[in-house]
């Protein structure tokens, strides 16, 4: 491979050949080590209730079990990620339907499962506060409300022309990876233990085996390879798998593995937030909101978890592309005896767009307008009305030139005349087109996490190992960090060996989450180079007696002024004198700070756009409906990737898509989950997707700030791209009934839009 613009380039998944061929390796397809236990646990069946009984006599004495693990059997029982209320086990009272009562420890997975069936509990139930409607009215909090407010919203709308006044139901979602919660512990010596984690967050889990084993952070080393999937479902919820092993492990001092089945990954982890957002929004004739209030309120589940952080985000994008002067977002973290709820791809950003996308569509029909002109008139500009609610300045603002692009590009005018026609002659099946745009904020709102380190090794022979603290989901992380190291050093990037994430190597690492892997480790691991090269260029100059300004690294060669070396002798000859050649990076996102009491700041260092346009056609005697068309248009600044980057617009769009359209988490009323596979739970499949689907990357962007070679996050932001198949099946609906101006909720399911188009209350 030619060493030119290495960055930039669209380069195949560097796993990509042993996904395909199914040699690439996850925990589960490990050798286990000669001794390995297997761990299988009894679930809670009821929502909330006392525990009065747990026999485990039958258990105990099933073949190949060696033992189970009870709460009392725990010396520190609870972990979490911001406060430790969460337990591993069950105490005295289970909180929701699914929870981990015990564990049982076996010679063979089946072994487990099997003794894990013979476990006999007895619980008194206890009522449960299921639904966001039942925690509210009982004010079932886990914190107090969180607030995102500008000017005066009461007064904009009670003086506003216009007043419009809903409410919207928005579904949670299932992550349903392909690779489920899966942890293998080896002790080793010394009370030391390497754990094999499916983890976003090796830190984390390092750092909570470490707490439960009451050992230092010293003692544990945690190791990611690879994930097969993540999208926020194991930044946390990973550490309880962990932590159980790790303790069996300590115990038995043989290494333990454990893996979930697909019912019991979706029983005991959490899914995205569902919200009920309630809003009163107050606009001129124009369609422009003088004022707006919405109170959002999630159901957060059992405990804290993330929701403080994630609610945040949906108040943070509760205004989405438009300038809305005076705002008041209330977020209310509900406690419910569910499982608690936990990151998901957009952390809450897609609930809190959703809501305000929701409000401006219904606009527009009250208007009797193309929603188009809604969002255009309340879009931020460049130098005015750039300010948001949590007064962040927009600076990088050009959400008006895609949409325009697209509208061009898609034929947006004429196929909304088209579609009128086409509404027009047929009665039972009606079509509809929406546009949604996409303003996202890049960074942690938790500040400290915006940070990130990088191992880089040159050898001898001109070999390059790295490591940094993100994790490899499919995302595509490592190829690119390995294209930013190969492109520093000017050598093909076969060279570029990128080793499994180790909290051995790089500490106190951040989760691969909010987007930020490649912004965070890119910068880290270019840091580490710079400084082997500011080793090697003092060295040259010295040792060649010319000036540094004449010495490159280009195309696998070392230009010395007038002379030339490969790089693999220009290495040797550096080690032969003695040239320090690895180095640790570190970078900090610069910028970003937010005051709490306040309620201002800058959380986010830069934002994200895109747009979608999507048009659908629905049955109206059934509900059914299909997505027709799909363009996207999608900033991702100077793409370090496109093909990496492509792949990822397209997956978040589909991901977005599920969670809007198919994807239904029910409970029945007493709090059982009674969507646990795929016999009951809909993720999208082929057929779901359009048949005309242009996706194409905004090009000749640079980024505003100073980020890795310019570039953008893609992780997150084109999820929210799908919010345009709602809206266009909202607008079908609207066309099959101007007097239908609202009412549908998120996901929109065959169910769903036949309630909604005849107007039944489910």
């Amino acid at each position: 491979m030619s060493t030119k613009d290495i960055v930039g380039r669209p380069i195949v998944h560097d796993s990509a050949h042993m996904h395909v061929q199914g040699s690439a390796t996850y925990i589960d397809d490990m050798p286990a080590p000669e001794g390995t236990l297997h761990v299988a646990f009894v679930l809670s069946d009821v929502a909330h209730g006392k525990i009065k009984l747990i026999d485990t006599k039958k258990a105990r004495q099933a073949h190949g079990v060696h033992g189970v693990l009870l709460a009392q059997d725990i010396k520190r029982l609870k972990i979490g990620p911001i406060m430790h209320d969460e337990p591993l086990l069950a105490q005295d009272e289970v909180l929701f339907h699914g929870q981990a009562i015990a564990a049982v420890l076996a010679d063979s997975h089946e072994n487990a499962r099997k003794a894990a069936a013979l476990v006999r509990v007895r619980i008194a139930e206890l009522e449960a506060i299921v639904t966001i409607d039942q925690a509210m009215s009982k004010k079932s909090f886990l914190d107090s409300p969180l607030e995102v407010n500008m000017g005066d919203a009461v007064k904009a709308i009670n003086s506003a022309t216009n007043r419009l006044t809903g409410e919207l139901i928005i579904g949670g979602q299932e992550h349903y990876y392909l690779e489920g919660q899966v942890a293998l512990a080896i002790p080793t010596e010394d009370n030391e233990m390497v754990v094999h984690s499916s983890t976003q967050n090796p830190t984390e889990v390092q750092h909570l085996v470490a707490h439960v084993l009451s050992v230092p952070h010293n003692a544990i080393e945690v190791v990611t390879r690879r994930m097969g999937g993540g999208f926020g479902g194991k930044e946390t919820d990973s550490s309880q798998l962990a932590c159980i092993c790790a303790i069996f492990a300590q115990q038995y001092r043989q290494p333990v593995r454990a893996r979930l089945s697909r019912r019991d990954d979706i029983l005991l982890t959490g899914k995205r937030h569902d919200f009920v957002a309630n809003y009163e929004v107050g606009y001129n004739n124009k369609g422009q909101i003088q004022g707006i209030k919405i109170d959002f309120a999630a159901r957060c589940g059992y405990s804290l978890d993330l929701s403080k952080a994630i609610v945040a985000r949906t108040l943070f994008h509760a205004d989405n592309t438009y300038y809305l002067p005076n705002a008041s977002f209330r977020g209310f973290l509900c406690k419910t005896n569910t499982v608690s709820n936990t990151a998901f791809r957009g952390f809450g950003g897609p609930q809190g767009m959703l809501a305000i996308e929701n409000i401006i569509e219904e606009i527009a029909y009250n208007l009797e307008v193309d929603s188009l002109e809604v969002r255009r008139v309340n879009f931020y500009r460049q130098k005015t009305n750039n300010i948001t609610p949590y007064a962040q300045v927009v600076e990088d603002n050009i959400i008006n030139e895609i949409t325009a692009q697209l509208v061009d590009e898609a034929d947006y005018e004429k196929r909304r005349k088209k579609i009128a026609r086409f509404n027009q002659q047929n009665q039972y099946l009606k079509k509809g087109l929406a546009l949604s745009p996409v303003k996202f904020g890049i960074s942690f709102t938790t500040s400290l996490l915006n940070q990130a380190g990088a191992l880089v090794h040159v050898y001898k022979d001109g070999s390059i190992y790295l490591n940094h603290g993100g994790t490899e989901m499919g995302q595509g992380l490592f190829i690119k960090i390995a294209q930013v190291v190969a492109d520093e050093f000017g050598v093909n990037l076969e060279r570029v060996k990128v080793s499994a994430t180790s909290t051995a190597k790089v500490p106190n690492t951040s989760p691969t989450a909010a987007s930020s892997g490649s912004d965070l480790n890119g910068m880290a691991a270019r840091e580490a180079c710079t400084r082997i090269k500011s080793n090697l260029v003092a060295f040259a100059s010295n040792h060649f007696d010319i000036d540094e300004s004449d010495i490159k690294f280009l195309k696998s060669l070392v230009y010395l002024g007038e002379r030339k070396m490969s790089f693999d002798d220009f290495i040797k000859l550096a080690y032969l004198n003695r040239v320090e050649l690895f180095s640790n990076g570190y970078y900090k996102t610069p910028k970003i700070y937010y005051d709490e009491a306040k309620k201002r700041g800058r959380p986010f260092y830069y934002y994200s756009y895109g747009a979608c346009v999507s048009e659908v056609i629905v049955d109206c005697l059934t509900g059914e409906y299909k997505l027709l068309a799909v363009d996207i248009l999608h900033d991702v600044g100077a793409s370090l990737n496109p093909a990496i980057d492509m792949g990822q617009i397209v997956g978040g769009f589909i991901q977005g898509m599920g969670w809007l359209c198919s994807e239904e988490l029910k409970w029945n009323d007493s709090g059982v989950l009674l969507t646990t596979g795929a016999s009951t739970y809909k993720i999208p499949a082929i057929g779901d997707t359009p048949g005309h689907f242009n996706v194409v990357i905004k090009p000749n962007i640079s980024n505003h700030e100073n980020t890795i070679h310019k570039s953008k996050a893609v992780g997150e932001p084109p999820l929210m791209l799908a919010i345009s198949t709602w809206l266009a099946i909202k607008n079908a609906i609207f066309n099959a009934d101007k007097n239908n101006k609202s009412g549908l909720n998120a996901p929109a399911g065959f169910e769903e839009v036949f309630f909604n188009l005849n107007n039944i209350n489910r």
